[in-house]
């Protein structure tokens, strides 16, 4: 059993294990991520529009941005994603940061992290940004750089 929402770890700050029954979570923003990285955006509504899910009723989905229409376009996102990957690995995928597509910010901004330098993913692997971290991070290891480091949480200080 698992409970599922788009950028779950939002939900996560309300339906706390004790809540949620220690279900597990899946997050259909990181999945989106894994699943169809050629789109140029992920969010919710980006997803129902650039994917056009079957079955999905438009008026039913509407006003975004309020729980059961965003719940509804959700629910057709992940049976999507469970017919083109396992229930395990989605659980997986949602447990790790995002993997990122593409470069979010900066002069790289938009490029695949594969068309980066070892410089340029080595700085975007210190980054603040879980996300960002985690992308470079497996960007690296794919070109079997063994000099990555994952950062420690407890390397990044506290700002008092």
């Amino acid at each position: 059993m698992a409970l599922a929402a788009h950028r779950a770890s939002f939900e996560q700050r309300y339906c706390t294990p004790r809540f949620a029954g220690g279900a597990a979570w899946i997050c259909t923003w990181k999945c989106a991520l894994r699943l169809w990285p050629e789109l140029p955006r992920f969010s919710n509504q980006m997803l129902r529009y650039l994917r056009m899910p079957e079955g999905l009723v438009h008026a039913i989905g509407l006003p975004a941005h309020r729980a059961m229409p965003d719940a509804y376009v959700t629910a057709h996102h992940l049976r999507d994603m469970l017919n083109e990957s396992t229930f395990e690995q989605l659980v997986k995928w949602s447990s790790e940061p995002g993997l990122l597509p593409r470069v979010p910010s900066g002069p790289a901004r938009g490029k695949s992290w594969d068309r980066l330098d070892i410089a340029a993913l080595q700085a975007f692997a210190c980054d603040r940004d879980a996300d960002v971290r985690f992308s470079a991070e497996t960007e690296l290891r794919r070109r079997g750089d063994a000099d990555v480091k994952v950062a420690d949480e407890a390397e990044q200080g506290t700002l008092l």
